[in-house]
């Protein structure tokens, strides 16, 4: 069986090049991935749809890799493969939100409690410095699109500042799905007011090294989002 790496009877380190298909599925699957997590799919009740002859004329690549990433991204949960009709973007229903929201909600707090004992000083003054340009005559609320990207910024840091490997991959696909609920929600209600207030607590807390109350902030956090959606959440039935 032939393995990207192998060693010649010399005993020399030889590396064999990687096939072009899979580079290329590599490329197409993380090129697809940020474009469906960018999109708005809640804006509208209809379906959305891709062609994968037009992914691959985009994209300038054969119709293999496309292929390849979709596969990839079906078993993620962002497309699906219908016969005759093409790819359609899948929208979660309610209550795979609020699932989706929980487990984010354990995950993070438990990557806040983390943070308090391994993230620096200097780490932890990364989140405050993404809302210093809000304050009274900057409101969140009047500049959704700003605060919207500093937010979702807020949440993939603090998970980053744990420090643990194994907490930022597992929450990687379940962030890509939370990052859109975060975003089509933070407009509505004055939740942008809210969340920046909460944000600013979890900061606090972990500025004093405050493990407790930086696990039950996060926590509680983003278990409102989950409670918002189970409450306002129309727009995924």
């Amino acid at each position: 069986m032939t393995t990207p790496m192998a060693e010649d009877t010399s005993g020399a380190f030889v590396l064999e090049k990687f096939a072009p298909e899979q580079t290329y599925k590599t490329k197409v699957y993380a090129a697809l991935k940020q474009a469906i997590v960018n999109m708005d799919i809640y804006s509208s009740s209809e379906a959305t749809w891709l062609d994968e002859r037009q992914l691959s004329e985009k994209l300038g690549v054969s119709r293999t890799p496309v292929r390849e990433a979709v596969a990839m991204l079906e078993q993620e949960g962002f497309v699906k493969s219908v016969p005759r009709r093409g790819i359609m973007v899948l929208r979660k229903t309610r209550v795979e939100v609020i699932e989706m929201v929980q487990a984010w909600a354990a995950l993070e707090s438990m990557a806040a409690r983390l943070a308090v004992a391994n993230a620096s000083d200097a780490g932890i003054a990364k989140l405050r410095r993404l809302f210093e340009s809000f304050d009274e005559g900057h409101k969140p609320a009047d500049y959704l699109n700003e605060y919207s990207a500093a937010n979702i910024e807020f949440h993939q840091t603090l998970v980053q500042l744990s420090g643990s490997s194994a907490l930022i991959d597992i929450t990687s696909n379940i962030f890509m799905h939370v990052r859109g609920i975060r975003q089509i929600t933070i407009g509505r209600d004055d939740r942008a007011t809210k969340s920046m207030s909460d944000h600013l607590a979890i900061i606090e807390a972990l500025e004093r090294r405050d493990v407790d109350a930086a696990e039950r902030l996060s926590r509680e956090h983003t278990l409102g989002l989950a409670a918002y959606v189970e409450e306002h959440g129309d727009i995924f039935d």
